[in-house]
């Protein structure tokens, strides 16, 4: 009873499912871009916690059959929990490049900046592409 529940590959299909899905309206749209112009990297800091609450709770608070206790783990931390943060993030930054997001939209702005600012776009889009591979994963 006490064997720690193994995350599958399928699992982690799940979420890139769910975070592309939600990812995508929110990296091709210009205001997510406006917004991430005006923003610090301390708002950003604060998007990513979000962002990381948002996974966890979603995966072991709004699912009463999931323990963080009894999962596979890396160094304490849930491999389900690293799947989900790593898809969140990872499908925003492949939206983003694969449609040339930065490019179209921060075209004014020196390379240096322009990295700077699709990082903070990043962690906008990432608190609904979390959403969306939380869900796909509590789902199935």
């Amino acid at each position: 009873m006490n064997e720690r529940r193994k995350h599958k590959l399928a699992d982690t299909a799940q979420q890139i499912v769910g975070g592309f899905l939600l990812a995508g309206p929110f990296v091709v749209t210009q205001e997510v871009w406006r917004l991430a112009r005006n923003m610090t990297a301390v708002h950003s800091v604060v998007l990513v916690g979000a962002v990381m609450a948002i996974g966890y709770g979603g995966l072991y608070g709004a699912d009463n059959d999931r323990d963080p206790a009894r999962e596979a783990a890396i160094a304490g931390v849930p491999v389900r929990f690293i799947s989900v943060m790593i898809v969140a993030f990872g499908s925003v930054g492949t939206l983003a490049f694969a449609i040339t997001a930065p490019d179209l939209f921060l075209s004014d702005l020196p390379t240096p900046e322009r990295f700077y600012v699709t990082f903070r776009a990043m962690s906008v889009a990432a608190v609904f592409s979390v959403v969306g591979a939380v869900t796909t994963d509590s789902l199935f």
